[in-house]
């Protein structure tokens, strides 16, 4: 953790003073304060929990007077405090207590109920939980004090009060090339590449600064558990929202359970062709070696810019391309409203065979024939499953949502994760077997010995009914009804085959889907970093924000997200706190608030 210097000291006093320790009580002549910033918040935390007003008489660097409002008006309350040089200490030199006017503080808000006082209160909260939100802090603030402040004054505390425990953003930004050495001597083998353009001052080029530009990142076990997911990947870049903007792009590989595991990073200064072309040429040469990988993104141009470059090896047959299929609809609902339209076209897409895509999609064109131009002008094996040739394994969207909860998911041991992977294996194994025990019959016929080519007739149990027939190819991993070369492990019709021939269908099951493989994604550790003090010295240019990327300075930052029908709530999930964001409770009943405003009364 830095240092959190001279205000640290005080937020530290605040925190206590708020408790209670001092808050009510009245000051002395002769009291001590490590610093003028310590005193006075002694005095806002005292006249916020009085209720009354003071007005600032005298300030400068070796004294301090306060009187209340009403001085003059029946009440004389007055402080005075100066600076003792010998010690560097603050001392009450004079006070005129208690307050004998009444209560003057008829508003919600109170005057110095300010962001450094709020900052002392939520600084322990902050430091528990970067992620709380700015609504449980403020409800927590209002709970302890009895004033309520605005939405921006406690927004203003809590950058601050980040600023204080993981540095300001001038500090990090200069830090950056000492954390790219600290990462590199921690887990050799990892990929930083960082990127600068040059600070120009009066038309001439200043060697001792260069403004940040990008910073790709992977480390060791990304790169090795790559190799033992599917072989696909997901992108997409987020938005950033600080005091600088820029946005982090970031890759998605996906083990045999379908857990989500971000294998590269990218910050940079926006989604454009540039940009893409830097995090996927990296990408590309350190993490996404294997042949005929699949990416899975979004429509935008930079992407599709960087896919195509003839040199980027990103091209057929080294890598393949399809669309996400919410950010497909998304577009689809901007033309075509109506939610059962874009229900049509989903369902479309997730059809594993051409009989039931032109099913889905004859009941969009009697919707609308426009619906069905408008998707034909996008390639089939972009966005539907049925031509995608089973490079998919199944996955039609980007997962990004998900990544959000992961990242905010406290980690698990490796042992977790196997045993995860040991579970979903046995899981498999069981639907595979229900399959096997499925209530109907199959009556299957061998048509070509040498290819182990099958046909396959199904019927409910008393076979009065054909629910059709099937032909499989066990040497080619394929059936008629699409699910065996779609997610690469048998379906029932090709279970039937298996158990015609008296062969084992674990055989036919893919390699990414065995429990060594899940063990294999999470075998490699990482290496816990070495202390800041720690990292190797850099002696070259001093790396600074770039001015263009600040955002704006006063306020709270605008949401620049364009809301789309992905946007949309799902009416199945569980309704959750507004404060907290945790299913079970209301805003009114939330246990934060509970907490802190019983804490406050101790």
């Amino acid at each position: 953790m830095r240092h959190e210097g001279v205000l640290g000291h005080a937020v530290g006093f605040g925190a206590r003073d708020a408790e209670g320790s001092t808050g009510l009580t009245e000051f002395q002549v002769g009291q001590q304060f490590q610093d003028k910033d310590e005193a006075l918040l002694s005095m806002k935390t005292y006249s916020i929990r009085r209720g009354v007003q003071y007005k600032v008489v005298e300030s400068d660097h070796r004294r301090y007077v306060g009187k209340c409002s009403e001085f003059g008006n029946g009440c004389s309350w007055l402080i005075r405090l100066s600076l003792r040089k010998r010690k560097g200490i603050w001392e009450v030199k004079r006070y005129n207590g208690p307050h004998t006017c009444l209560a003057t503080s008829i508003s919600s808000d109170h005057r110095s109920l300010d962001y450094h006082v709020i900052l002392a209160f939520i600084m322990p909260m902050v430091r528990a939980d970067a992620s709380v939100s700015i609504k449980v802090l403020l409800n927590a603030t209002a709970a302890h004090f009895g004033f309520r402040p605005t939405y921006r004054r406690v927004w203003m505390a809590k950058q601050k009060s980040i600023a204080l425990i993981y540095g300001d953003w001038d500090e990090s930004y200069n830090d950056l090339p000492r954390w790219v050495l600290g990462v590199q001597l921690t887990m050799p083998g990892s990929v930083v590449v960082l990127k600068t353009s040059p600070v120009r001052v009066g038309g001439q080029v200043d060697e001792s600064q260069a403004y940040f530009h990008r910073l790709f990142w992977t480390f060791p076990p990304c790169i090795e558990a790559f190799r033992h997911c599917k072989p696909l990947i997901s992108i997409d870049g987020t938005h950033l929202y600080g005091k600088y903007g820029g946005t982090l792009l970031i890759a998605i590989a996906q083990d045999g359970n379908s857990n989500i595991l971000p294998v590269a990073f990218a910050l940079v200064e926006g989604e454009n062709a540039e940009s893409w072309t830097f995090f996927l040429s990296h990408l590309r040469q350190h993490v996404t070696l294997q042949p005929g990988l699949l990416v899975i993104s979004d429509r935008h141009n930079g992407i599709k810019a960087a896919l195509e470059a003839p040199d980027g090896g990103w091209l057929p047959p080294s890598a393949y391309r399809a669309f996400c299929i919410r950010h497909v609809a998304a577009n689809f609902a901007l033309t075509f409203k109506g939610k059962d339209a874009r229900r049509l076209l989903v369902n479309a897409a997730y059809a594993k065979t051409d009989v039931e895509f032109d099913y889905w999609f004859d009941i969009l064109r009697s919707e609308d024939p426009a619906m069905c131009e408008w998707a034909n002008r996008i390639d089939y094996s972009l966005w539907t499953q049925h031509r995608d040739e089973g490079r998919r394994f199944g996955h039609m969207t980007t997962n990004i949502s998900e990544l959000a909860e992961l990242f905010v998911r406290k980690g698990r041991e490796a042992e977790a994760q196997m045993g995860t992977g040991q579970q979903f294996s046995q899981h498999l194994v069981k639907c595979i077997e229900a399959n096997m025990k499925t209530a109907r019959c199959f009556t299957v016929t061998l048509y070509d010995r040498d290819n182990s080519e099958f046909t396959v007739a199904e019927t409910t149990p008393t076979g009065s009914f054909s629910l059709g027939t099937y032909r499989v190819s066990l040497a080619s991993r394929t059936c008629d009804c699409g699910y065996f070369q779609a997610l690469h492990f048998p379906c029932q019709h090709a279970l039937a085959c298996c158990a015609y021939s008296r062969v084992t269908w674990t055989s036919y099951v893919h390699s990414v889907y065995q429990i060594s493989s899940v063990f294999n994604v999470y075998r490699m550790g990482f290496t816990p970093p070495i202390p800041e003090g720690f990292w190797p010295p850099y002696d070259g240019p001093t790396v600074i924000p770039d001015p263009a990327m600040r955002r704006a300075r006063e306020g709270r930052p605008r949401s620049t997200r364009i809301r789309t029908n992905m946007d949309e709530a799902d009416p199945n999930r569980p309704k959750r706190c507004g404060l907290c964001r945790q299913p079970g409770h209301t805003r009114r009943s939330c246990p934060q608030v509970a907490g802190s405003s019983q804490t406050g009364h101790h």
